[in-house]
């Protein structure tokens, strides 16, 4: 790592300063900052006041799996019947009614994201129902993108089919890890030739676009098992291919509590495991894509990411061009120009809220001028590890001299070599990609705000 007219201390040190815990940044302001002020009666609001020619992007969450694994973070719980998930399926299609009616008209979708937990806990006539609803209320556009997560210990033939007959055309597989020793200290048992098995399934109903999801950081993992990973992992041939740190998080998830920690790797090694798998990737021919992501040189997402029109929203980094993403199901959040709403989180809760006819709505806040102004700067930074602040002012209608402040918080950064500024640009280089988070928080008001308040308070995972 190169640093200006200085050493650059080494990466222990670099982590003891900046491994504090930072958000992901899926949005901001972030949720930790949303509130009960902004309820269902705002949400309704907030929905009628909608372009009817406008276009939407619509997450599904489904909060069930057959299993939990121990390093979820997930919103989910483990269902033993079939009961649950058809109650919860039903619900699904109430709750799109109830949307629909605060909605100015039948908005274009281009985006439709199912998301867990595992939604392939669904069953077929449950993609059946809640498909048919959302064609009711929503003018699918021709090329939207219909992506599912799958979980491929619990696929088969017929839910493929499924999935290819009601359009799915994207399907993100998690895999992890597959060193054995590492599955076994995280409940989750998968083979290589099972997750083969459903890709080429995939691909010989139609279902051609594919992404992997890969961790680093679990316990017992070396490099050494990492490279094993990646390289088998690469026999899949996926498009996109996205590489989460863990997150221990067991103050916030009881069951991480029953990961061994003393199996996690430390933060160096975590960091040379990232920086591992990246170089694996770059030299099979994928590109870098933002903090966490690569993907083929063709891909619309690397394309995306070469000419600076990346986003990113709750479900990562996206192609999703829609000024609105309506959220379904428990937790499930959404976002919208006057801001964000999340659903209540307790699917019991959920469910009685909809049963009442009611808009589920737990929380959310209402962004300001000055919050869009710094969620461009933090996206740009995301996405494009770059961002001129002057023409985000200026974009935004403030002055330029608006982040003196975090100049100047930039400064030791700068001096480590996390940061390079160039009159009014700020560039994270490409050696200190895994210290995106930091710069970012850097500005990040509200986060600096919650700090000075509640110093002890934890909040998100490290940020490396």
């Amino acid at each position: 790592m190169t640093c200006p007219d200085i050493t650059c201390p080494d990466t222990n040190t670099l982590l003891a300063r900046y491994g504090q815990p930072v958000p992901r940044y899926t949005s901001y302001p972030t949720a930790p900052h949303f509130s009960p002020e902004v309820d269902a009666a705002t949400y309704a609001r907030w929905l009628k006041e909608l372009r009817p020619d406008g276009t939407v992007s619509v997450y599904i969450h489904v909060p069930f799996c057959a299993e939990l694994c121990l390093y979820c973070g997930c919103q989910t719980a483990v269902a033993r019947s079939r009961t649950p998930v058809k109650a919860y399926a039903d619900r699904l299609v109430d709750e799109i009614g109830l949307v629909a009616r605060h909605l100015p008209g039948r908005m274009k979708l281009s985006h439709l994201h199912f998301g867990g937990g595992t939604p392939t806990m669904l069953a077929d006539e449950d993609f059946a129902a809640i498909m048919l609803a959302l064609r009711d209320v929503f003018a699918f556009a021709d090329d939207a993108e219909i992506a599912i997560e799958i979980d491929p210990r619990v696929m088969d033939a017929d839910k493929v089919a499924v999935l290819a007959r009601e359009g799915f055309n994207r399907a993100s597989l998690g895999v992890q890890d597959f060193d054995p020793k590492v599955q076994e200290a995280i409940g989750r048992h998968q083979s290589l030739e099972e997750t083969r098995a459903v890709a080429d399934a995939l691909r010989a109903a139609g279902i051609c676009a594919l992404n992997l999801d890969l961790m680093y950081g679990l316990p017992h993992q070396d490099q050494a098992s990492v490279r094993r990973t990646v390289e088998a992992a690469l026999a899949l041939d996926a498009d996109r291919i996205a590489v989460f740190g863990y997150a221990h998080v067991p103050w916030m998830k009881k069951h991480q509590a029953l990961i061994p920690e003393h199996a996690l790797p430390g933060p160096a090694e975590r960091l040379a495991q990232a920086e591992l798998v990246a170089d694996i990737l770059a030299g099979h021919g994928y590109r870098a894509v933002g903090l966490d992501h690569f993907a083929k040189a063709n891909d619309p997402m690397a394309q995306r990411a070469a000419d600076g029109s990346l986003k990113r929203n709750f479900q990562g980094y996206t192609t999703d061009d829609a000024p609105v993403l309506i959220g379904f199901g428990a937790s499930a959040i959404g976002a919208l120009p006057q801001g964000y709403v999340q659903n209540l989180a307790a699917t019991p809760q959920w469910h009685k809220a909809v049963e009442a006819g009611a808009l589920p709505i737990a929380r959310g806040i209402a962004v300001s001028d000055e919050d869009r102004l710094r969620r461009h700067v933090i996206e740009r930074l995301m996405c494009d590890l770059a961002v001129d602040l002057d023409d985000a002012c200026r974009s935004f209608g403030f002055p330029p001299e608006t982040f003196a402040d975090e100049i100047e918080a930039l400064k030791p950064l700068i001096a480590d070599g996390l940061a390079v500024r160039r009159g009014a640009v700020v560039e994270v280089p490409e050696a200190a990609r895994p210290f995106t988070r930091v710069v970012c928080a850097v500005f990040d008001a509200r986060l600096v705000a919650s700090r000075a308040a509640a110093p002890e308070k934890k909040r998100h995972a490290a940020a490396v």
